[in-house]
């Protein structure tokens, strides 16, 4: 692979892989220049293939998490299916996986079976609740996670807790994983690694942690604002639109009570914790401000005094925004259905363009994989017709 792919060319990545905590965590690492190889179940392959047909008749999700991977349908539960994933793993320089607890093990391919078979194999497992503890057998769903960590309890607002809109647990998990390979792959020695969205979201919970335990007293959540400054948040404007805007230091919050007209308020909430105190009253001040003016003057004014602003946007409008396309953001990708719109990668190497390769049909490149590991075409029809290798129908 050519060095112009990224960092990470001549890595190859072995993912056992479904929904999206793992798919992030290799789809990065393939934005980086590994190659990755899915590993798919033969019947149906990864659970998000069907999640729904909004893109050209596949999901979002697997478009969104599996564009230049490569799809080996296998059933690694058959024995000859386990010998062509260990095969596959001893040219292999990463493995991660999130299957249930205890699947790796089960398969031959588990922390301790790597240490004997493979030692310079870097793996990653991630799981829901890691190991040693109380919920560690039980399923995990993003949801799940971030209502077990607390997450929900400082969304939405006390009497309606809310989730955060995207897959906040696998995503942060995912990321986390990546992180871990790219560490063990510096370090240039075999690994094994395990993360959990459990442990991600309690590490993200650190500042409301860190403030309950010093105080004893739990945050509410204010909606779509914060509970650790104030006045910050959302407020409806003339023109029927909503502006986000507030402070997050004393100079900045000297700067919007003068844009305020009334910088008397400086004398009276000097400090943030004084701020935070009377929320709502600080709030009605700034939202009674906003709702006189439009959007383009309020965010004129903003601007010019040195506050923090921007628009509150729906899914649709961000499809459409302007910074994206001012600044070259989208690509297209190609799909079995068709071609579709994709976002870079968020980091921007200099010199070095993202790969953005296709996303794969189930089992689109499972014979050419074997044949790389020595397989003859005999050897693949034998296992085909063995139900070892698919696609194959439910």
């Amino acid at each position: 692979m050519s060095s112009e792919r990224g960092p990470l060319a001549g890595v190859t990545v072995v993912a056992l892989e479904q929904a999206v905590a793992a798919p992030l965590a290799t789809r990065t690492l393939g934005d980086l220049g590994a190659r990755v190889v899915k590993i798919e179940n033969p019947r149906g392959g990864d659970f998000t293939r069907t999640y729904d047909q909004v893109v050209h008749g596949q999901a979002a999700h697997f478009v969104w998490l599996n564009r230049g991977k490569q799809s080996v349908a296998l059933n690694v539960r058959h024995p000859d299916g386990r010998d062509v994933l260990r095969r596959l793993l001893s040219r292999a320089d990463v493995l991660v996986s999130n299957l249930a607890p205890g699947a790796t093990s089960r398969l031959g391919v588990g922390p301790d079976d790597l240490d004997r078979s493979h030692p310079d194999l870097i793996s990653v497992e991630i799981s829901g609740y890691g190991t040693g503890g109380p919920l560690s057998g039980k399923r995990a769903y993003d949801l799940l996670v971030q209502a077990e960590a607390g997450v929900c309890s400082l969304t939405g607002t006390p009497d309606a807790p809310a989730k955060p809109g995207p897959p906040f647990a696998d995503g942060v998990t995912g990321l986390y994983a990546a992180i871990s390979v790219l560490g063990a792959l510096a370090e240039r020695r075999g690994a094994r690694i395990s993360v959990s969205m459990f442990d991600a979201m309690a590490e993200f919970m650190g500042y409301p942690l860190t403030w309950t335990a010093a105080t004893g007293v739990e945050q509410e959540p204010v909606g779509m604002g914060s509970p650790a400054v104030a006045p910050y948040g959302a407020y409806p404007t003339a023109d029927g639109r909503t502006v986000v805007l507030g402070t997050t230091n004393d100079a900045e919050w000297t700067r919007l009570a003068a844009l305020l007209g009334e910088p008397e308020l400086v004398a009276r909430y000097p400090h943030n914790a004084h701020r935070v105190a009377h929320r709502v009253e600080l709030d009605a001040v700034v939202g009674r401000w906003c709702a006189s003016r439009p959007l383009a003057e309020i965010q004129a004014a903003a601007d010019a005094a040195g506050i923090g602003n921007s628009v509150y946007r729906t899914t649709n409008e961000v499809l459409a925004h302007p910074h994206l396309t001012a600044r070259d953001r989208w690509r297209s990708v190609n799909t079995p259905g068709g071609p579709v719109d994709a976002l870079l990668p968020p980091a921007i190497v200099a010199g070095r363009a993202a790969p953005m390769g296709p996303v794969p049909e189930l089992g689109e490149h499972t014979d050419a994989v074997l044949a790389e590991l020595g397989y003859t075409s005999k050897d693949v029809a034998e296992l085909r017709a063995a139900q070892v290798l698919g696609p194959l129908e439910d």
